[in-house]
């Protein structure tokens, strides 16, 4: 097994953060069931005037992290286009993630593109219609994801699709997959849901359905670029199937799976994806709340994450790269050893340490154990080999 199998960032992830989410609108047209910021039709009168937002990206300027604009719709801003040229003249590695409205146009589109941004991101949530806009709270919204998902294309961007995984929608994950295999992306990301905002009223699904999904998803890792969000111990799973290919010992005897996994792999295998790669795509990546990731929101308040709604401060008084490195809150996530829980006890805690978010959301401590890892700290025999890889 090779360290590369879950990758580290290359910077000092308790100086700076690897990825910025910036929430510049809470406005969104959508009604989506998932919605962590409960969004509405309308812009907030306290958002952070592009002024106010140069003095952010100005902070930003010397670490230059990836910036994610996102909302809401970031496209509800009229002024998207200079937030995202003054970040660009910054040389900071700038990201659109625009919901699925009418608002996104092919003409904007390109004219980001002139400007410099390269990466976009876009949901789907479903594999035909009935499940998507259902999803969405809008009829018509799964046509307009595809038609913006071929502009992206069109236009050069690299594209990921996010996937948020619900019981509502798992069953058609592998047709989702097939989807992003025959239309082009550079990544996929399935999002595990976290019970806030209006997610508290979703069912989700249990610990080992994780489990089941996870391990699918290493499985489909080997014909499509795929990651997860607040499914950290995606990377546990990796490096878990990882020592029993290089040990040459059948990972099911090991790594228990369910009838979410058969079901999962059957379907995959009937739509007949071709042959598969010897490695996965893309290795997961060791960030978390507060460990590599910052979320601004739209009227300047600092969290570890979106999915992780404690304020830390506000940009408007403190610039975010100083409540990054100090705030004791991002400090504490940055010290898994620290915690009093199954997790912070976890031989994977410096590759993993589960979803702070998901643990807060159902546990109300972010320190404590994810509720959905089945995972217990110290099981043999394959898991004391990849203790010895792990940094």
């Amino acid at each position: 097994m090779e360290s590369t199998d879950v990758r580290q960032a290359r910077i000092d992830l308790h100086q700076q953060p690897f990825m910025v989410f910036w929430e510049v609108t809470r406005a969104c047209d959508l009604v989506c069931r998932h919605c962590r910021a409960e969004a509405q039709p309308w812009r907030h009168p306290a958002e952070l005037s592009l002024s106010e937002a140069l003095r952010v990206l100005d902070d930003f300027a010397p670490a230059r992290p990836l910036l994610v604009l996102t909302g809401g719709d970031c496209f509800k801003r009229a002024d998207l286009e200079d937030i995202a040229r003054a970040a660009v003249e910054r040389r900071i590695p700038v990201a659109v993630s625009p919901s699925p409205t009418p608002l996104v146009t092919q003409e904007r589109l390109a004219r980001l593109y002139e400007i410099g941004v390269r990466v976009a991101s876009l949901s789907l949530d479903g594999a035909s219609p009935a499940t998507f806009d259902a999803f969405r709270g809008v009829p018509g919204t799964f046509e307009t994801a595809l038609r913006i998902w071929a502009w992206f294309r069109a236009i050069g961007y690299k594209v990921q699709i996010n996937t948020t995984v619900t019981r509502f929608n798992v069953r058609e994950l592998p047709a989702i997959a097939r989807m992003v295999m025959e239309r082009g992306a550079m990544t996929w990301s399935l999002f595990f849901l976290v019970r806030t905002g209006r997610g508290r009223t979703l069912r989700d699904l249990s610990a080992q359905a994780y489990e089941d999904v996870m391990h699918w998803l290493y499985d489909v890792g080997h014909w499509i670029s795929a990651k997860t969000t607040e499914g950290h111990h995606f990377k546990r799973v990796v490096l878990q199937r990882r020592a029993c290919e290089v040990e040459g010992r059948p990972w099911r005897s090991t790594l228990p799976t369910g009838r979410l996994y058969e079901y999962l792999a059957e379907q995959w295998a009937a739509l007949q994806p071709g042959p598969p790669r010897e490695r996965i795509l893309r290795p997961p990546m060791h960030v978390n709340s507060g460990h590599g990731i910052l979320f601004i929101d739209h009227v300047g308040s600092v969290y570890p994450s979106g999915f992780l709604p404690i304020p830390c401060g506000n940009v408007r008084v403190t610039p975010p790269l100083t409540i990054y490195r100090e705030h004791p809150l991002f400090r504490r996530l940055r010290q898994p050893e620290t915690w009093r829980s199954r997790c912070g006890r976890c031989e994977f805690r410096h590759v993993c340490g589960g979803s702070r978010s998901r643990a807060y959301a159902l546990r109300g401590s972010p320190f404590a154990a994810d509720p959905r890892c089945t995972y217990r700290p110290g099981r043999p025999p394959v898991e004391r080999r990849v203790h010895a890889e792990v940094p």
